[in-house]
């Protein structure tokens, strides 16, 4: 992303948060200052106060206006830049950028920000044209088994690549691009969209990949970690809906702590909204709680499809509703589960799971026999003492990947 448009993405959100905070603290002020034996209206606070927050409002517009004129030539040709594919300066502000589409990668595409990422198939941190003299000049040793790897919420394709306890450097899809003799290839998008939105567009992504790879593509295998996990769900419903070419390439699928059950701090999140919009002195702060993205909401209880949250208002508290998506068939489906106690029974386990995600959530267990996923027996591990993010370092995670992936 070029700097010029950076500077006018992060300008965007700054008179998008004016907009926000003035009309929280109007809604607070109407509420305070309204008499409480009456019903509060909705609308603007009442006399001087209401159209001093218009005003303010008023000001924010203009100067968003003017902002975005004067900035508009040199991010046009910043943009072309980056089509030819000028990543100099992304590395810097890149897990920034990230974990601001995590948290409101929605409103960031909804806005036009320059801030959205655009989903993207990467080597290096360089995003691939999937064209196949592109692809042939990019990747010369191409190989017909390919490995993709899709990030989880607030991250990037350069975050697969972590330090270890020993101070080395660890990727594991470098590692199995080594130990399976295939081209790994690295997901990376925009996280806060719906997962369902993100799936369809991998699923489009692979569609393009398989008619332009620059051999014949024999083998396609997938890992997801958390989020991204879901988002390969999502993306093998679709490939099914549509009896996508690609599909029967695919000969297996792995999930690192992907809450496919939802994830405990999302619910916990609702909850703090709901309690918040009780009272009318509180209530205009509720709406920091809509500041979560589409994708935050989607994993209260591990939504993959759009009928999973369509027609539902995201933010409000209700039941799961979920339509029973099972695993596609064709691939074998792995599931790996983190724990942050000794052994994974233990109360931290049971309570926190990985910090993040519940075991039974992971390997896909529900109380509701038709929401529970399919995985076979030999085809889940849970490990103990492995946080969330050390599921993407950990040796004897490693080593169980290889040993499911090489047989």
């Amino acid at each position: 992303m070029s700097d010029n448009g950076s500077v006018r993405g992060g300008l965007g959100l700054v008179f998008d948060a004016v907009d926000g905070v003035t009309n929280i603290v109007e809604g607070m002020h109407r509420n305070i200052v309204w008499p409480p034996f009456l019903a509060i209206p909705r609308g603007r606070a009442p006399g001087i106060a209401g159209f001093v927050y218009a005003c303010v409002r008023g000001v924010n517009k203009v100067l968003r206006g003017g902002v975005g004129y004067a900035l508009a030539p040199s991010v046009a040709s910043n943009t072309a830049g980056e089509a030819l594919g000028d990543t100099s300066n992304e590395v810097s502000h890149e897990p920034f950028v990230s974990i601001l589409n995590g948290v409101i990668g929605d409103h960031l595409e909804g806005t036009d920000n320059a801030l959205a990422i655009s989903m993207s198939l990467r080597v290096g941190g360089r995003a691939l044209r999937l064209e196949r003299d592109a692809l042939m000049a990019t990747l010369p040793d191409a190989r017909e088994h390919v490995l993709i790897l899709v990030h989880g919420l607030c991250m990037n394709d350069l975050q697969w690549t972590r330090t270890r306890t020993d101070g080395r450097a660890h990727s594991h899809g470098d590692a199995l691009a080594s130990a399976l003799g295939c081209t790994s290839l690295y997901l990376r998008y925009n996280s806060g969209r719906h997962v369902s939105h993100n799936g369809d567009d991998l699923a489009g992504q692979l569609t393009q990949l398989n008619e332009q790879w620059p051999v014949p593509l024999k083998k396609i295998t997938l890992v997801g970690h958390s989020l991204g996990g879901l988002v390969i769900r999502s993306a093998l419903h679709a490939a099914a809906l549509s009896s996508a070419a690609w599909l029967p390439k695919v000969a297996c699928a792995v999930y690192l702590g992907t809450p496919h059950h939802g994830a405990v701090l999302e619910r916990a999140g609702n909850r703090f909204q709901a309690l918040a919009a009780w009272s009318r002195y509180t209530a205009p702060l509720a709406r920091l709680g809509a500041i979560r993205s589409a994708a935050v909401t989607d994993l209260r209880y591990g939504n993959v499809v759009d009928a999973d949250w369509n027609g539902a208002e995201r933010f409000e508290r209700h039941d799961d509703c979920r339509c029973a998506t099972p695993l596609t068939e064709g691939p074998q489906h792995f599931a790996i589960a983190g724990t942050l106690s000794p052994a994974h029974a233990g109360l931290a386990g049971t309570l926190l799971g990985d910090g993040l995600v519940h075991p039974s959530s992971a390997i896909g267990r529900h109380d509701d026999p038709a929401r529970t996923l399919g995985f076979r027996p030999e085809n889940i591990r849970i490990f103990p003492a492995t946080g969330h993010m050390e599921l993407l370092a950990d040796p004897d995670v490693y080593a169980q990947l290889e040993a499911w992936l090489c047989t």
